[in-house]
């Protein structure tokens, strides 16, 4: 292998390496100004895009031990997207992006990568579509907590009838 080939290789293999996913997607006609609104967005959630030879792309996969992509996969201009976090926010960012009137049809996922197993662009769309892990621990907490508050509740609720009672006896024996 070329000195240079190698080179861009081992580039995309740390990239890979040190993510948790990687997504591969279609790029046509994206401007310099497209890429950057979108590279902008993917940093804010912890990703990077980037452009890679196909060839390229096969061999530092092969290394990283993904599983084999798809022969349509790899063809035609790819790009990869790879960081730490939540796949989802990164997925949705992209499909924003995809469904954006002003850049139409210009960029398209082809497949992807998530916990080595590898997923469809139908699977991709649908993790977008699936609420952030924030929000989905924030709710798992909700539904851990509303026993004991509701217990709470209860408790405060016959001991204000409680208090209630005995304050209309208190004023009753005063009164009468």
């Amino acid at each position: 292998m070329r000195k240079e080939k190698k080179f861009l290789v081992n580039e995309a293999f740390g990239w890979m390496a040190g993510s948790d996913y990687v997504l591969l997607a279609a790029f046509n006609r994206l401007t310099v100004a497209d890429v950057a609104v979108l590279r902008k967005r993917l940093r804010e959630k912890g990703a990077m895009y980037h452009v890679v030879k196909n060839s390229v792309l096969r061999l530092a996969a092969r290394e990283r031990g993904l599983p084999d992509f798809a022969a349509d996969a790899l063809r035609g201009a790819t790009a990869i997207v790879t960081g730490d976090g939540d796949p989802s926010n990164v997925a949705k960012v992209l499909q924003e992006f995809m469904d954006d009137k002003e850049r139409e049809d210009r960029l398209k996922l082809k497949c992807g990568v998530l916990d080595g197993r590898l997923m469809s662009a139908e699977n991709l769309a649908s993790l977008a579509k699936l609420p952030s892990l924030a929000e989905l621990r924030a709710r798992f907490l909700a539904l851990l907590q509303a026993p004991a508050q509701n217990f709470l509740m209860t408790c405060d609720a016959a001991l204000q009838g409680l208090l209630r009672v005995l304050s209309a006896y208190a004023t009753k024996g005063q009164t009468g």
